[in-house]
């Protein structure tokens, strides 16, 4: 909102209003305030942003749902310009082509465009507001005009507005236009928690179907009378029971550790000798 007023010289910013309190008392601070245009943000679970655009007090007025909000402070490009200049208007051709957009083009030309000789504004044209319109939004861009190869650079804020609907009067009145491709942040959300949903629930089932795979008993392959065919089978021995206890076999570890030792022993005395 700061940064929409620091682009617009012409405009004059009104305290925070009531929820309770109805729209319709925005057209009586508008008359107070002298201004026949307004752009009232509403906010609402402080996640999801509403911004009308009013021509008061007899309409029309439109109301959009603000998506991917960057502020100037947030984006920090290298395009500026000076603080009270008059910006071009730049529009997209598809606002020609359709009735509630061309509506939309010529509130937008009258409230977001500078008024002549307004004692606020200077007399300097330097960046252009651009709208375009893609995937049935409209897309807001503010660019620096460089003088030396009149080339654009982009200085901000950027946000995309999804329009809701469009009434004859100021803040209300008859619908004269309504999105069919618009769908409320909260059945977004809804639909993003039943598509997880989803997903955990296919999981689930796909271990379920696993365990019960594993505890399925296996099918027991019927014997083939034709496997031990070839096998050729051993001769029987004998059975011997012997009767007489079996002599007790020698270790020839054992001797050969003897020796050893004796052989020592031997090297021992040798050199106690010598």
């Amino acid at each position: 909102m700061k940064d929409l007023r620091t682009l617009m010289p012409h405009a004059k910013a009104d305290t925070k209003m009531d929820r309770k309190d109805k729209l319709f008392i925005i057209n009586e601070v508008c008359e107070m305030k002298n201004c026949n245009k307004c752009i009232f943000f509403e906010a609402k679970k402080k996640q999801d942003l509403y911004i009308w655009l009013s021509n008061v007090p007899h309409g029309p007025s439109a109301k959009f749902l603000v998506q991917n909000i960057h502020t100037l402070a947030e984006l920090k490009m290298t395009g500026n310009c000076l603080r009270g200049s008059r910006p071009l208007l730049s529009f997209d051709s598809a606002f020609d082509q359709e009735p509630h957009y061309a509506l939309l083009k010529e509130l937008f030309i009258q409230i977001f465009s500078t008024p002549q000789y307004h004692p606020r504004s200077q007399p300097f044209v330097d960046h252009v507001f651009t709208f375009s319109i893609t995937d049935n939004r409209i897309w807001f861009r503010n660019y620096q005009i460089v003088e030396e190869d009149t080339a654009l650079v982009e200085i901000g804020p950027r946000f995309v507005l999804n329009p809701i609907k469009i009434f004859q009067g100021s803040f209300g009145g008859p619908t004269l236009y309504e999105n069919p491709h618009y769908q409320s942040p909260n059945m977004h959300r809804r639909a993003i928690r039943l598509a997880t949903a989803a997903k955990f629930r296919e999981k689930q089932q796909m271990k379920e179907l696993q365990k019960l795979n594993k505890k399925e008993e296996k099918v027991l392959i019927p014997e083939d009378p034709t496997e031990q065919v070839f096998e050729i089978p051993a001769e029987e021995k004998p059975v011997t029971i012997e009767l007489v206890k079996p002599e007790p076999k020698i270790n020839l570890k054992k001797k050969n550790k003897l020796h050893q030792r004796a052989r020592k022993l031997k090297k021992k005395l040798g050199g106690i000798g010598a």
